[in-house]
Parts: structure tokens; C-alpha cells; sequence
């Protein structure tokens, strides 16, 4: 982090962030007060602003209370408007292939597209789903026989050693 001010003064010292590949050995005086141009605002997509700022995990774009983290390539103090436009469809676009079914009867049960392939969401848990199950087919039943069958299943994880 750098900062500007003292933190004996009557007013807050400002503090900034560095990006990564800045070092505090050698980072240039210029380098530095570039980083308190941050948050920075873009302009304005579909009436919402769009801010580019650097967080805990990175650079990132702050849009209609949403955030969009930026590529590793992208750089915050230079990023166009219209790179973050397409960072942003390029998120919304992943996000509506994320549910692939569900159920207007049970609201809680839903088939999601996730990380590691298809799964069945029911509340706050989640479930697998069985080889040779086409996630699209399934029917909510179909989705409750595999939470109960699950749940019934003994969960792979470590044992605590006894003792003796």
C-alpha cells in the first residue's frame, strides 16, 4: 500500500493499493500517484456507471451493483470503456448458461451448469449427478430420487484416527 499524507494530520491519509508486478522498492513517484486516480469512472452503459477499481482480489468493474472481475491482462488505469462493456456481457453471457432447468412446482430444486459440470441445487445443497443422466431430461422427481439416494450414500472425506 502507499499512502499520501501523515497520519497525524487533521484529515485522513489516503492509501492506494499496489497492482501486481509493483514492488514498494520500485515503484516510480509518477507510478504511485497514478494508482489514487483509482476508483475510476468510465462512463455510462445502459443508465448505470461503470467504475474500475482494485480490490482485495484483484482489479475489478463495479456496474449496476454488480461486480466483474478484469482479466489479468486487463489494466485498470488504462482499461476503455468498451473493453469493459464486453468484460461485462462476456460475465452476464456465463451467468444465463448457468441454469439449465427449473421447476415452476418446487422453486428450490433447479439443474445448474457449475464448474465441474451439471449439478442438481435443492436449497443450500447440492448434489451429483449420475453417469449416463442427460441433465436436461430430468424430470423433479427424478432430481429428488437423486437427493435421497445421496443423502444416503456415505460421504468420502477423512476419518479421525482413534487414540489409543
Amino acid at each position: 500500500m502507499i499512502q499520501i499524507g501523515e497520519t497525524d494530520d487533521v484529515n485522513k491519509p489516503k492509501f492506494a493499493g499496489l497492482l501486481k508486478g509493483q514492488s514498494m522498492d520500485t515503484i516510480t513517484l509518477d507510478e504511485a500517484l497514478e494508482l489514487f486516480k483509482l476508483p475510476r469512472k468510465l462512463g455510462v452503459f445502459q443508465d448505470n456507471e461503470i467504475v474500475v477499481a482494485v480490490g482485495k482480489f484483484g482489479p475489478y468493474l463495479k456496474f449496476n451493483n454488480a461486480f466483474y472481475a478484469l482479466a489479468k491482462t486487463d489494466n485498470p488505469l488504462s482499461i476503455s470503456l468498451e473493453r469493459a462493456v464486453e468484460v461485462i456481457h462476456e460475465k452476464q453471457e456465463k451467468e444465463s448458461k448457468k441454469l439449465i432447468k427449473e421447476f415452476p412446482e418446487n422453486k428450490d430444486v433447479k439443474v445448474l451448469n457449475g464448474r465441474w459440470g451439471a449439478y442438481i441445487s435443492i436449497g443450500k445443497d447440492n448434489f451429483k449427478i449420475p453417469k449416463g443422466k442427460k441433465p436436461e431430461t430430468l424430470t423433479l422427481s427424478d432430481c429428488l430420487n437423486i437427493a435421497e439416494q445421496s443423502d444416503k450414500t456415505e460421504k468420502k472425506g477423512f476419518k479421525k484416527k482413534s487414540r489409543k
